[in-house]
């Protein structure tokens, strides 16, 4: 029999009274707590799907999520950048109150500490069978990983019953799958070395990244061109393995971080190369996770959210995209690891039907930070006030046409710790000059002031690549009359600027930022 967490006896008492402790009426929460599949893409542009605006990629699948369900306009990452970005998401906290800021890599511990509360555990408290599949990036262990031995802790001392996938990120080492505590294939007279080369057709060992080598077995398992395929057809059998019981399923994709190395029926099928490419394999990902869930008959009983952990970054495969005549943030200014809106502003969508209206359109400003106390409002709990310290409950934007606003700021982080940002109804206020991501000319990324020439994009701060030598070290614009942030308005409006500047300074000060209950 499928556990139901709410008997019939006293659920509709349980809802009346946590909707008061969660800041939601109980038409907001479910007669029957939906199942939850949250699709986490990896560096998926605000202008990469034909929902938002792509002319060059075909993305029907994802599109259908936004016309059956709800797109959001005004949705950010808390951070710019990749690993970051996972810690928001999953315990509900300014990636910055942990230090956070870049991604980790091979030798990284874990990230978060296993007693903080996290989505899963949310879940897991209400009954939820949970999984992570897909790719990690928060690091293992509570010094440098074991990989020969037990990856401890990582996802499952964060509150998921099963962890399968990349470990790290597609373009780093190890280049191997692990499951649960332990690298898969991984034989005990064939262990993993650090700083050896490894036997493996991983694309980026022509990068000389290959710095942990030895396990042949475990590595002959891991094909870059195989590896969505391999995370979808893992998230479709857990799917069918709980389909009798309410279920969190988190599937964090590959795609579309470089390398670009789709399945080979996807190459050469986009106008923008490889990173197109990559794109309408993620479409099919999304294609074929929804079928599952249609043929299992759990598509009308099940929340499905797609978001991205950051903008397109304008790596070799973003400049061809963009050389092709593709937007990958759309009219936003910047890219991955940026503080402007290209780094954070990305694609957010919910389907759930009979809840939220088929074809709908939100502007309110809302954030991966908020999926904490969102999925504990949509299982009615309520959250302890170090629980989810700066996560807003969403739910009444995903099922209600509201125009109230929900957040009235959001901070939000680039690869820069010096620019730390804070968003205010139609202003955002940048703590520094330029994006404060890459400045790099040309290798692993294009960014800084080379990157919007590259790209033809404006900023009043800039010219030919360039900053300007009076350029003020600070930025302040009206995104409401100015969303591509071309003109910096913080000489011009000094006093918005300042309130913002000493806002900011008392929301990084504060322990907590979501509304709380007495």
């Amino acid at each position: 029999m499928p556990f139901n967490p709410f008997p019939l006896a006293w659920q509709a008492c349980l809802v009346c009274a946590f909707a008061l402790a969660c800041c939601t009426s109980p038409s907001q929460a479910a007669d029957s707590p939906p199942n939850v599949v949250l699709i986490f893409v990896d560096d998926l542009g605000y202008g990469d799907i034909g929902c938002y605006g792509a002319t060059k990629h075909v993305t029907p699948n994802i599109d259908r999520l936004a016309q059956e369900g709800r797109r959001f306009t005004d949705a950010h990452s808390a951070s710019a950048t990749c690993s970051a970005s996972r810690y928001a998401l999953l315990t509900g906290q300014y990636p910055f109150r942990a230090d956070v800021y870049n991604p980790v890599f091979l030798r990284s511990k874990l990230i978060v500490d296993p007693d903080r509360t996290t989505i899963a555990d949310v879940m897991k408290r209400a009954g939820y069978a949970t999984a992570c599949i897909g790719k990690w990036h928060l690091g293992f262990g509570e010094k440098t990983p074991d990989w020969n031995g037990e990856l401890k802790p990582g996802p499952l001392e964060l509150g998921f019953d099963y962890y399968f996938g990349v470990p790290v990120v597609n373009s780093h080492p190890p280049f191997v799958f692990v499951e649960d505590h332990h690298v898969v294939g991984l034989v005990a007279d064939d262990p993993l070395v650090y700083n050896q080369k490894a036997e493996t057709k991983a694309f980026p060992e022509k990068f000389g990244l290959n710095q942990i080598g030895g396990a042949k077995a475990a590595h002959a398992l891991y094909q870059d061109e195989s590896v969505g395929t391999k995370l979808l057809e893992k998230s479709q059998a857990w799917i069918k393995s709980h389909k009798d019981e309410p279920f969190f399923l988190y599937h964090a994709t590959t795609n579309i971080h470089h390398p670009f190395t789709p399945a080979r029926r996807f190459q050469g099928t986009s106008e923008t190369g490889p990173y197109g490419d990559f794109v309408h394999e993620l479409d099919w990902i999304v294609g074929e996770l929804m079928k599952t869930l249609k043929e299992e008959g759990l598509e009308e009983n099940t929340l499905v959210i797609l978001t991205s952990d950051n903008g397109g970054m304008l790596n070799a495969g973003g400049q061809h995209a963009v050389k092709s005549g593709h937007r990958l943030n759309g009219e936003l200014l910047g890219f991955k690891f940026d503080a402007w809106e290209g780094g954070h502003r990305v694609p957010f969508l919910a389907r759930w039907p009979g809840k939220i209206k088929a074809g709908s359109q939100s502007d309110q400003l809302i954030s991966n930070v908020d999926l904490l106390s969102t999925l504990a409002a949509l299982t009615s709990q309520s959250l302890g006030e170090t629980q989810g310290p700066d996560s807003y409950n969403i739910l009444p934007a995903l099922l209600e046409e509201s125009s109230e606003p929900i957040r009235d700021h959001l901070v939000l982080a680039a690869s820069n710790r010096n620019h730390l940002t804070l968003r205010e109804g139609d202003w955002v206020y940048i703590s520094a000059k330029g994006g404060g991501g890459f400045t790099a000319r040309a290798g692993h990324g294009l960014g800084g002031p080379p990157a919007l020439l590259f790209a033809g994009e404006e900023n009043s701060d800039i010219e030919n690549g360039k900053f300007k030598p009076d350029a003020p070290n600070s930025q302040l614009y009206n995104l409401q009359k100015d969303r591509s942030q071309s003109t910096n308005l913080v000489r011009e409006q000094p006093d918005i600027a300042d309130r913002l500047r000493k806002r900011l300074a008392q929301l990084k000060a504060a322990s907590i930022t979501r509304p709380t209950t007495k």
